[in-house]
């Protein structure tokens, strides 16, 4: 397959035949807002205030030569080649014939063409609603969703079987099929799925609390016996859905992946966590919408033990974390130790959910977050950073730049903690925050608004696990009642503040 990614002296590109999406970092030197000037072949194809830039109208299997610059020089130069226009597999067409009727099963029909997609050709979903249970992609394909195109999974759990070995809350586990299945789970090993596109203007959705609920019924009867025999251990859990619940499907699983792109979707209603990438390097999602609002565990976009994941210019309004940043949990997680690391959020707004987390489960440990130009301020946790003492590893090197969020937690948290734990607790360290506004206040599960602390440090009490080396520089906060109430810290060392502003503030609508 024609490689449709691209990366080069600080730039990235994703292609397709016609287009080139192309994004890089903040620069450490760049003000809130900055101008960068995109060149095509030496030829001025624009400017943007935005970190990112997409060229439309370009020439099939054509070579192009891209520069950026800013008031501060050149960010860098990238050569790219657009992709072969790809032969269309309408999925509506012989010999397939599906039904966007959103009553007829699709299931045959649709893995029937994903069989049959090779390296320069897509699979094309027209306008419709094609119901279907869980599928299964390969390498080097694509997926094409036309407007108003709904890949729609059922909420039967009979629908998405067979179960999977998966991950979920940092174990690895059989786990029902997810909606769309790419690559099969092994730590041990590298990728054995790659270079596969998911894009267009429609929607990949699945049964959502339905489903989800189903399959919690079923695993508890299933798991009877073992749940009254560890009624102590079950009483350490979130809720009673805790344990049977984990076994819950993904809307999009990516186990050993690399090079995957979603682009221009929306996503909706997994049964639990949305995107989920587990033991993959190099995903891209842009210019997507995640729904999950009302879903329990409804995670939008979780990186876990997983490298150079990048996500921007996305919208979130989800039952739990938009983003959640992860690498395992005590003690598997610890003896896997395969850490998190180069994730990239930026340009991406909250509707309603917890906002951006690290954690809880990090046992292999998180490294070199970047989060920039985000509004979070509609969310319960804005930004934060969550471990429990029993889970090891770490969490370093996390910069937050020109960002609004609701708050920012650096903490422990009690749920999810059963397994055997780390001799030793975690390390939260390196965290800085530059020009962020926060509120000091959270929204609920009811969307009803509370105070809360702006921001709220707390370590642990052995000597080297304190949250350590925190920069605060250049924030707003909304005036809270005093600096007692806005600003809580325990177990903290070497945490700097530099100009900070206290001012009244207005509760987002």
């Amino acid at each position: 397959m024609t490689d449709h990614y691209f990366e080069q002296n600080g730039l990235a590109a994703c292609c397709t035949d016609t287009t080139v999406t192309l994004f890089w970092d903040k620069p450490a030197a760049a003000k809130a807002a900055e101008t960068y000037t995109v060149l095509l072949d030496d030829t001025v194809a624009g400017t943007t205030c935005k970190t990112h830039y997409r060229l439309e109208g370009l020439r099939p299997e054509t070579e192009y030569s891209l520069f950026v610059q800013w008031r501060g020089g050149g960010i860098g130069e990238l050569t790219t080649r657009t992709t072969p226009a790809k032969r269309r597999l309408d999925v509506t067409a012989a010999p397939y014939f599906a039904v966007g009727d959103g009553r007829t099963m699709n299931t045959a029909a649709l893995q029937k063409a994903i069989d049959d997609c090779g390296a320069l050709d897509c699979v094309y979903f027209p306008a419709g609603v094609y119901l279907t249970g869980a599928l299964r992609l390969h390498s080097n394909m694509e997926l094409y969703l036309e407007e108003r195109a709904v890949l729609q999974g059922t909420a039967d759990p009979a629908d998405y079987l067979p179960r999977i070995r998966s991950r979920f809350e940092g174990t690895e586990m059989e786990c029902y099929s997810s909606l769309l299945n790419l690559g099969q789970l092994d730590h041990t090993v590298g990728p054995n799925c790659e270079n596969v596109v998911l894009r267009g203007k429609g929607t990949i959705a699945s049964g959502g609390k339905l489903l989800a609920t189903r399959i919690i019924e079923t695993e508890r009867e299933a798991l009877k016996e073992y749940l009254a025999q560890n009624a102590a251990l079950v009483a350490t859990c979130e809720n009673a859905d805790t344990i049977p619940g984990r076994v819950r499907p993904r809307l999009v699983n990516m186990s050993n992946c690399r090079n995957i792109w979603m682009e221009g979707l929306t996503f909706a209603n997994g049964a639990s966590w949305n995107l989920h990438m587990v033991y993959s390097d190099c995903i891209v999602t842009d210019h997507c919408v995640i729904k999950s609002d009302g879903v329990w565990n409804g995670d939008g976009w979780d990186p876990d033990s997983s490298t150079n994941c990048t996500l921007f210019a996305c919208q979130f309004c989800t039952g739990d974390d938009a983003v959640a940043i992860k690498s395992g949990k005590n003690p598997e997680g610890n003896a896997i130790n395969r850490p998190t690391k180069h994730i990239r959020v930026f340009d991406c707004h909250s509707d309603f959910g917890h906002g951006i987390c690290i954690g809880s489960e990090m046992s292999g440990g998180v490294e070199d977050v970047k989060i920039w130009d985000c509004d979070m301020a509609v969310s319960t946790s804005g930004l934060e950073i969550k471990a429990t003492r029993k889970r090891g590893g770490y969490v370093r090197n996390v910069e937050v730049r020109d960002c609004t969020l609701s708050h920012v937690m650096v903490h422990s948290v009690g749920y999810n903690d059963d397994g055997i734990g780390s001799p030793v607790p975690p390390v939260l360290e390196d965290l800085r925050c530059e020009r962020v506004t926060l509120l000091g206040r959270y929204i609920d599960h009811d969307h009803q608004w509370h105070a809360c602390p702006a921001i709220d440090l707390k370590g642990f009490e052995e000597p080297g696990c304190e949250v350590k080396k925190v920069r605060f520089k250049d924030v707003v906060l909304e005036d809270n009642g005093g600096p007692t109430q806005n600003i809580q810290m325990q177990h903290c060392k070497d945490v700097s503040f530099e100009n900070i502003t206290v001012q009244s503030g207005a509760q987002p609508e």
